[in-house]
């Protein structure tokens, strides 16, 4: 365990849950369908509601999980701005593969029949195999399902190759796990410049990049590529997470036409928030910069 990620959990949860403010929505869907509302409302900007927690190991937990879905699909089906994300450890691939793939494809059904889309969130990279193969499954048999690619891997660009012969959505992003050195870009910089490299792939294969990125010049380097190429606006967007100060960019993406997607987390349990923005302030300690400026506005 590296030091940054030693003193991020020793911190106390109440703390944390100080911290968590600006990045996490609130407890239970109605916190999270309000501030998708309220961000569309403000500022145009759509949003991809997630419920957070992982490992869930107990049928009664996925059960419950399954059904926290559901009502999130329901309850978004008058709102285009808003799509729906899950993870598969959240949906039973502890048990089985064949047992997550069903409940998957039942929020994914059930969003379908809304007109809501669903990203398949990825995890860590014992995940990446199972989670692409899930994916895929879904992708045969629905149009509103997406998925996630990080740049960090080194296996990306097969994966990009080899993702479907139907058009994809991708998030493509650097990605908030640590992974090893023998399959992952361990500096920034080269994470960025892959990033970019693989929304010029996507969109040579066919396929819909959801450039997931706070980084100011490698946003404004894929808008000038982006045009360039004389992409419609149709063709790509753009996401970021909740509560990252980025207006002034986020702005000017909407300006433009195109979509700015906010990734809005909500939790059932605190735990699961505290433990979310611990693995955030982990990867990334300027997450404490940026909310003691939401706070305090300096």
């Amino acid at each position: 365990m590296d030091i940054k990620r030693a003193i991020v959990d020793l911190a106390p949860g109440p703390v944390v849950r100080a911290f968590a403010a600006p990045y996490v929505a609130g407890k239970g869907i109605e916190s999270g369908i309000r501030k998708a509302d309220e961000i569309w409302k403000a500022n145009g900007l759509s949003s991809t509601l997630d419920l957070l927690g992982e490992e869930v190991f107990r049928r009664e937990d996925v059960e419950a999980t399954v059904a926290t879905y559901f009502g999130m699909a329901d309850q978004v089906r008058q709102r285009p701005y808003v799509s729906i994300s899950c993870k598969p450890t959240q949906l039973g691939i502890h048990e089985s593969e064949a047992y997550c793939l069903e409940n998957m494809r039942q929020i994914v059904g059930r969003a379908a029949a809304q007109g809501t889309r669903v990203t398949v969130d990825m995890e860590d990279h014992t995940f990446t195999d199972v989670t692409l193969r899930l994916y895929k499954a879904l992708r045969d048999e629905f149009d509103n399902v997406g998925t996630v690619l990080q740049s960090r891997l080194f296996r990306t660009k097969a994966d990009i190759e080899t993702l479907h012969a139907k058009p994809c959505r991708v998030r493509i992003c650097i990605g908030i796990y640590r992974e090893p050195k023998a399959i992952a870009h361990q500096d920034k910089p080269a994470m960025k410049d892959k990033l970019f490299d693989y929304v010029q792939l996507l969109l040579d294969k066919g396929h819909v990049p959801e450039i997931a990125t706070h980084d100011e010049p490698l946003i404004e380097r894929c808008l000038e590529y982006l045009d360039k190429r004389g992409c419609p606006n149709d063709a790509y967007e753009f996401q970021m997470l909740l509560g990252v100060p980025r207006q002034q960019v986020q702005r000017r993406i909407v300006e433009r036409g195109l979509v700015m997607r906010l990734y809005v987390p909500f939790a059932e349990e605190w735990k699961y928030a505290v433990a979310y923005c611990k693995r955030r302030l982990a990867a990334n300690p300027m997450m404490g910069a940026y909310v003691m400026k939401n706070l305090f506005g300096h």
